[in-house]
């Protein structure tokens, strides 16, 4: 059962509904699913058929994703379930929009995930217009969730994640959680915001746990990470709790105004580089 003191939501990030039917019964609850084409590739049906070397065309993989996503929003209907777009530097704002409108119209309870680079976000702006909920995905700096916030003023609390990956900055040498912190203290002092924190490429319980006292919106975490959760008997920290990390703290940054134009924020970051050439290759990999 969910614990009395637990106000952060609490998501499944896999793109196995096996493994939510799983976490359901463990856990007793479970308020969303993040999925990317990374975590498709790993779906057990998927791997199997690439590993007897039969790739998908093109629409048998999104036919794929659209019955896996359908699956998962059956379990999880009060929800929210994450559904990635594909996106590299190449593509437009006008694409990721129409794909993203197709994704949404799949299930009721749809979040469509854009990377934080210019047309991501140009597509951001128009999609919570016409009332699409979004999560801004690939966060690696303070500039980007700043810009994520203004460019989706028009939106309402709850349509909006932003989702920073700790775990890849910690690969990097950088303290992942700071940015965490810094995205919520930067929000709170925001009166205008509307944009929830999903703290996403959770690695470990200590990333769970930190995320938690720190009173984060939202956590995605993966399967292993969740049941080592509610083997610990669902422990819920409170600010008091001490995060252990040698890597170097990422100083918060006083800036950006609300009347900044989000267009002239800088987005460029090496990390979100590198996570869409990863998920644009993992998608790749799957088709003929």
């Amino acid at each position: 059962m969910r614990p009395k003191n637990l106000k952060t939501k609490i998501f499944l990030d896999s793109g196995d509904p096996v493994e939510t039917k799983k976490i359901l019964k463990l856990l007793g609850f479970l308020d969303g699913q993040t999925t990317n084409p990374s975590l498709i590739a790993k779906n057990p049906q998927v791997s199997e058929r690439i590993r007897r070397g039969r790739k998908f065309t093109k629409k048998e993989i999104y036919d794929f994703y659209k019955k896996v996503i359908r699956e998962i929003s059956k379990l999880i209907p009060q929800g929210s379930i994450s559904v990635e777009v594909y996106a590299d530097f190449d593509t437009t704002s006008s694409q990721i929009l129409k794909e993203g409108r197709e994704m949404f119209s799949w299930i009721p309870n749809a979040h469509i995930k854009l990377p934080i680079i210019k047309e991501g976000l140009v597509a951001a702006h128009q999609a919570v217009r016409e009332g699409m909920r979004v999560n801004m995905t690939l966060c690696f700096t303070q500039e980007q969730a700043v810009a994520v916030s203004l460019a989706t003023r028009n939106a309402n609390r709850g349509d909006v994640f932003i989702s920073p990956f700790i775990g890849r900055l910690d690969d990097m040498g950088k303290d992942g959680m700071s940015l965490i912190s810094n995205i919520l203290k930067s929000y709170k002092n925001d009166r205008n915001n509307q944009v929830e924190v999903l703290a996403a490429s959770v690695r470990n319980l200590s990333h769970f746990l930190s995320s938690l006292s720190l009173k984060c919106d939202i956590i995605t975490a993966p399967f292993l990470v969740l049941s080592e959760w509610a083997e610990k008997g669902f422990p819920v920290p409170d600010s008091s709790y001490i995060y252990k990390t040698g890597l170097k703290t990422i100083p918060f940054k006083a800036l950006l105004s609300s009347s900044k134009d989000w267009r002239k924020i800088n987005l460029k970051n090496e990390l979100t580089k590198k996570g869409i050439e990863k998920f644009c290759a993992d998608w790749k990999m799957l088709i003929t």
